[in-house]
């Protein structure tokens, strides 16, 4: 009996090991299963590579509270939710910054448009400042409803968080809109692919 127990307990011991420590390789990138942000443990929703062309941009990973596969389920989650992208390649950060004001254009009607465009500058100034991104480094977008949006950049915050709720969903738009920069990419991220 003794030695079944004491069996129970290492099995037991290496399965939560095996689950608190557990990460995918994508392209040399490892992806944790959870991160933690404001007290709150997020569960990896999914995960992928953006390409450009025939090359490889970045790895993204989304984390949810609870499994999202579309736009409106990652806003209606409760609590926070976060985006990475660790970068494959050397990216100039205000080019970086275009394309994710172009990604909004893509996605959100003009109506809308022209209620976020100080966030829209405020991202612009954030990724003109950081210059560029190298392989290895990263971008994060972090939601806390008690606290907005922020932008982390090689792992420090840029600026105060962004307060509005549409803007946030606005940038969410590039990855999971109607008119996504990378559809297999966001098939990947909402763990559909």
């Amino acid at each position: 009996m003794l030695k079944t127990l004491r069996t129970l307990l290492i099995t037991v011991g290496l399965c939560w090991s095996a689950t608190a420590f557990a990460a995918i390789d994508i392209s040399g990138i490892k992806v944790q299963d959870s991160v933690t942000i404001a007290d709150t443990k997020l569960q990896l929703n999914g995960a992928g590579i953006r390409y450009k062309g025939p090359f490889k941009v970045y790895v993204g990973d989304l984390y949810t509270t609870r499994p999202v596969k579309s736009l409106d389920e990652l806003i209606a989650a409760p609590g926070p939710k976060r985006l990475g992208m660790t970068f494959l390649r050397e990216i100039n950060s205000a080019e970086f910054g275009k394309l994710l004001t172009r990604g909004i254009e893509d996605n959100v009607n003009k109506s809308e448009l022209s209620k976020i465009i100080p966030g829209m500058i405020k991202m612009g100034d954030i990724f003109a400042a950081v210059k560029s991104f190298s392989p290895g480094e990263t971008c994060a977008l972090e939601w806390d409803p008690a606290k907005g949006l922020s932008i982390y950049a090689k792992g420090k915050l840029q600026a105060e968080p962004f307060k509005d709720p549409a803007f946030f969903r606005a940038l969410m738009s590039i990855w999971f809109g109607q008119s996504p920069a990378d559809w297999k990419l966001k098939d990947q991220l909402l763990g559909i692919e």
